[in-house]
């Protein structure tokens, strides 16, 4: 995906949860699937993985540094994020904060970090919308929890309804390869 955008600089480490688990996503717990809207609003789900944005955030915080690159962006969604803790903007806050206390580079005046959530209040048809403005490939994305041993999407976990409705409300077609039924 890098390589197809032209990115300058890309960086690929390897981050494995797995022995922490604790999630549907990182652990042998099953994947829910057809779940209701009013289900995926009830609590935080067992597709949380533990602090896995805290760990994304910290790597990039850590490069980011290196860089002399004060501006980090995320991805996180508040309004479809399936009630995960680390996708609000309350927590987004706090890491800035805590990047700002917790680095060299802050501490001694050289910058100061900012974290910037681009999609944070956008409903999954405003950002798919906004992919579409920027000529965004969806052919090479797919949003499941739960993908088939060939990397299809499966089309019922809770993150395969929101992108489904998403390109459904936006009026866009869905290019996402599901798994047959």
């Amino acid at each position: 995906m890098a390589a197809a955008i032209g990115v300058k600089r890309h960086l690929v480490t390897r981050v494995d949860l797995k022995p922490i688990g604790g999630s549907a996503l990182t652990d042998d717990i099953a994947v829910p699937k057809a779940r209701s809207a009013s289900h995926m609003a009830e609590g935080i789900p067992v597709t949380y993985v533990p602090a896995r944005n805290t760990i994304f955030l910290s790597y990039a915080l850590a490069w980011a540094e290196v860089l002399k690159a004060w501006d980090i962006f995320i991805g996180v969604n508040a309004v479809d994020y399936s009630g995960y803790p680390d996708c609000r903007p309350e927590y987004i806050q706090a890491f800035e904060t805590m990047a700002n206390l917790a680095t060299k580079a802050a501490v001694e005046g050289k910058g100061r970090f900012r974290i910037h959530t681009p999609l944070i209040d956008l409903t999954k048809a405003q950002i798919i919308q906004a992919g579409m403005a920027l000529d965004v490939d969806y052919t090479m994305t797919h949003s499941c929890y739960d993908p088939s041993p060939k990397g299809l999407a499966c089309g019922s976990c809770d993150s395969c309804i929101l992108r489904k409705t998403g390109f459904a409300t936006a009026g866009v077609p869905d290019p996402t390869s599901y798994a047959p039924q």
